[in-house]
């Protein structure tokens, strides 16, 4: 079942279109790859869903049109974000950056902290004192505990350690085999993104120039359009 269409989405920025009918969809449990060069219309896309600027074009998401809400009427559908810049509270605890916008679901502390033992240990410091990854940790959590039914991730792994890169794309492989939980994930790690993803979607200049399956997305491609 289709969970989010988008269909020709177009966007801009003032005078500067951004977007030039832009196509994807998520399908229930399915975890989709928005890939494409820095400044290709991915991020752009992300905010359009989340209806954070005006855009045009068709957003179907559970059968209802996003394009004439506000933002916090997708959030309440169901749409979880994990922003580029992870943007956590600075000034609250690890605690009450989780509950700030928790809603009733199966995501509560206790389970986000067992997806993120870190978290558990560090509920009462202060966002500010978390390292980077521990604040994108702190950052995926916060969205899961609005208990979303698609999850967005926007370059969640960028400029954190290996080691800490690991860590969560172990925990987005545990969100996909163990919850169905529907997710659009935008990165660069094209290792890692075929190890979760189903399908990609890639973007050139605000336009779809490729789609697919992972399994069909070869170097060639990749070379072409997501290289430096």
């Amino acid at each position: 079942m289709t969970l989010l269409a988008v269909s020709d989405l177009r966007a801009s920025y003032g005078p500067s279109q951004a977007l030039f009918g832009v196509n994807l969809d998520v399908q229930e449990g399915e975890v989709l790859a928005l890939m494409g060069r820095n400044g290709m219309g991915k991020s752009t896309t992300v905010k359009s869903i989340c209806r954070m600027m005006p855009s045009e074009g068709t957003i179907s998401f559970a059968s209802t049109n996003l394009i004439n809400l506000a933002s916090h009427q997708t959030a309440r559908l169901g749409i979880g974000l994990v922003p580029e810049g992870r943007r956590c509270f600075a000034s609250l605890t690890v605690y009450e950056n989780l509950v700030a916008a928790a809603r009733p679901g199966a995501w509560m502390f206790d389970s986000v902290v067992d997806l993120f033992p870190r978290l558990g240990e560090r509920a009462q410091q202060v966002a500010s004192s978390l390292s980077g990854g521990e604040q994108q940790m702190l950052a995926i959590g916060r969205a899961l505990m609005t208990n979303p039914r698609l999850l967005i991730l926007d370059e969640a792994t960028e400029g954190l350690a290996p080691i800490i890169r690991q860590e969560i794309w172990s925990a987005i492989n545990k969100l996909k085999t163990e919850t169905g939980l529907s997710i659009l994930v935008i990165d660069k790690s094209i290792r890692e993104l075929r190890g979760v993803c189903d399908k990609a979607v890639i973007l050139e200049r605000g336009r779809n120039v490729w789609s697919g399956s992972i399994d069909q997305l070869t170097s060639e491609i990749t070379e072409q359009y997501v290289g430096v």
